[in-house]
């Protein structure tokens, strides 16, 4: 079988799959192919596209690959999306960082930084699968341990959770109130997001079906206050 072929199946293989294939089934799948030689046609598809000036490339997202359109479409997308997107409060966006960052960590742990209680956003985000329990703290009561998931990943475009930004890149990012007159962002907002400002409204637009964040001059009623970050609206995956 030619070079050719096999990247010719290990594109189609992408392109049908509903999730991020992983590196070693994609090798699997494909006719006398090793894991090296799998990543080496992906790379090959994506000069291509680079080459062809296409809309799309293949990203390494959540543990596999995934073919995903470029950000500066993401407005065109999204007027393709029938159902409501995913949306996130304020509350919500701070409460999945804090679980993000220091976790396994527990309710307690996460109300602790918080401030109130954190029992419904938690169940939210265990509902929308951004979150899961992870086991249990070795301390007396035993509580709950928590941790984000495999779709938090795939939401926010991220490989592996070692590529989520520094507590030192999200400052060098997120501008204080002194510098700007209010909490909102103004800068750009990490790697895989592009970033398009109008007015009181900053869009994040990103490679589809990656995060769009949005935030508005009015907070949301339902939210607690804490951070100017108001909603995530994830459109869908179209191929």
């Amino acid at each position: 079988m030619s070079d050719l072929e096999k990247r010719n199946i290990a594109e189609a293989l992408i392109l049908a799959s509903t999730e991020p294939i992983p590196l070693g089934r994609l090798a699997k799948l494909i006719p006398r192919c090793t894991p090296a030689k799998a990543r080496t046609l992906v790379d090959e598809l994506n000069a291509e596209y680079v080459a062809q000036q296409r809309a799309f490339e293949i990203c390494e997202i959540a543990g596999g690959y995934q073919m995903r359109t470029h950000s500066e479409y993401a407005t065109y997308l999204r007027q393709l999306q029938n159902t409501r997107p995913l949306r996130l409060s304020n509350a919500a966006l701070e409460t999945l960082a804090i679980v993000a960052y220091r976790q396994p960590v527990t309710r307690a742990e996460v109300e602790n930084v918080r401030g109130v209680d954190a029992g419904p956003v938690m169940r939210t985000l265990l509902e929308r699968k951004l979150i899961k329990l992870s086991g249990h703290r070795d301390v007396p009561g035993h509580p709950m341990l928590y941790a984000t998931t495999k779709r938090f990943l795939e939401v926010f475009g991220l490989a592996q959770l070692d590529d989520l930004p520094t507590l030192r890149e999200l400052e060098e990012l997120v501008p204080t109130a002194d510098e700007t007159g209010d909490a909102n962002m103004t800068d750009e907002a990490g790697d895989g997001f592009a970033i398009a400002e109008a007015d009181e409204t900053l869009a994040v637009a990103a490679d589809d079906p990656r995060p769009v964040i949005t935030m508005d001059a009015e907070l949301d009623a339902s939210a607690d206050a804490g951070v100017s970050l108001e909603d995530v609206e994830i459109p869908g995956k179209p191929h």
